[in-house]
């Protein structure tokens, strides 16, 4: 894409973009949150649909001028409602956090309890840190791991917490656990204490939807949020997935009127886009091979003695101490692999004691490269590279032939045609 209008309008703004697309093009993301998008998602986010008010839902719009913007949202609604099994659908988020406040909002009240995955545990900000809105209105009480090492649930403490504390809402989800939850088991302990199930799916999405990973609704909960980027390989923005009518409708208002105005409709088309690459079988060959380059990856880092928390992955991000596994923090590791052209970041890890801005950890995640093309060799490659490099962090010698090795990996696995 050339961007010759806005070469020609803001030559700073040009600049920044330009580069953008060579930084992105030039270097390997291990990023587990960040993806590519494909050339029409890019395509119906930048169309004319972002000038549109849409107040309101399909056929009952506060503006007149609909007819297009109520097929697109009808549209994207039908697909996400096919590609995930769900009764209905709310594509109207503008993003993840967002999307979970909508769900919080149409059925909590303040004060009450909502039992969610300890942050340091791989859960996420939203899910009740204390420096969040949703910490501010609601009571958050927290479950984790019984055992680092395995990254098993513990579910009789989750049971015993549930039946103390009484939640209104129990989450499932999060941000950096490497592990398949059991799902069947925390819809029994929510219904058991007529908690609400909510599965908070950002991270999954995509390898939900191409089968590689189970559905949480088939499992028996009652809602499922997601964002669109990440695995799904859509814009950013979020979903919300439901069951019941009385439910959706409640979603349906929180999100509009209850927190966001107008929807960005260039926005829900892109989506539209994204749920219909989704439902294909190239993008379900995609989301398998996003799970084997993270477990070839987690073999390598097995074999040269890196502490991974859980002691490996079931799904697309690994999490590395590498305080134990190479004597360094977060922060510097994620400064060294930068600089030869790997990102990714760091990322605490259970009952880490060091500062957020330099943690004991960093998360390793397979979408991004997997898009790219990477395959178990490649990955198995680029896995012990990291290894070399963080073992050696102030080896000037050998950072220059990393970053070497990996231009050649970024220029061997480009980008795809259809994502440029």
């Amino acid at each position: 894409m050339q961007y010759d209008h806005l070469k020609k309008e803001d030559e700073a703004i040009h600049a920044a973009v330009v580069g953008e697309a060579a930084r992105q093009s030039g270097t390997l993301n291990l990023i587990a949150s960040e993806n590519y998008t494909s050339a029409a998602v890019r395509e119906a986010t930048a169309s004319r649909l972002s000038e549109k008010y849409a107040e309101g839902y399909p056929g009952k719009r506060y503006y007149s001028g609909q007819e297009f913007t109520d097929v697109v949202e009808g549209l994207a609604i039908d697909r996400a409602r096919d590609l995930f099994g769900a009764a209905y659908a709310n594509v109207q988020p503008l993003s993840g956090a967002p999307a979970n406040l909508a769900v919080y909002f149409a059925l909590l009240e303040p004060g009450d309890t909502v039992l969610g995955m300890e942050l340091s545990h791989g859960g996420h900000l939203t899910h009740g840190h204390p420096v969040t809105l949703p910490a501010n209105v609601y009571n958050f009480v927290r479950y984790g791991m019984k055992d680092v090492t395995t990254g098993e649930i513990d579910y009789e403490a989750l049971r015993e917490v549930a039946e103390k504390e009484q939640p209104k809402m129990i989450l499932a989800g999060f941000s950096a656990y490497p592990r398949e939850l059991d799902y069947e088991k925390f819809v029994e302990i929510a219904h058991s204490v007529g908690a609400v199930a909510v599965m908070d799916a950002a991270h999954i999405a995509g390898l939900i939807a191409g089968g590689a990973l189970a559905n949480p609704l088939e499992a028996g909960f009652d809602i499922m949020m997601c964002t669109t980027h990440k695995t799904l390989r859509g814009p950013r923005g979020g979903l919300i997935l439901s069951q019941d009518e009385e439910v959706a409708a409640k979603i349906n208002k929180a999100v509009f009127p209850g927190l966001q105005g107008g929807p960005h409709m260039n926005t829900v088309a892109a989506k539209a886009v994204a749920f219909r690459e989704a439902a294909t079988d190239n993008f379900a060959d995609y989301s398998r091979q996003v799970l084997k380059n993270a477990q070839v990856m987690s073999e390598v880092f097995t074999d040269r003695d890196v502490e991974m928390i859980t002691g490996g992955t079931d799904n697309h991000l690994l999490l590395i101490d590498v305080v134990s596994s190479f004597d360094i923090g977060g922060d510097k590791a994620q400064e060294t692999l930068e600089a030869v052209g790997v990102t990714l970041n760091k990322n605490a890890i259970p009952d880490d004691d060091r500062s957020p801005m330099d943690p004991a950890g960093i998360r390793v995640g397979t979408p991004a490269i997997t898009t790219r093309g990477f395959d178990e060799m490649a990955s198995k490659q680029l896995a012990n590279l990291i290894c070399d490099l963080l073992e050696d962090a102030d080896n000037e010698a050998l950072q220059q032939k990393v970053a070497e090795i990996v231009a050649e990996l970024a220029e061997a696995h480009p980008i795809p045609d259809s994502f440029i």
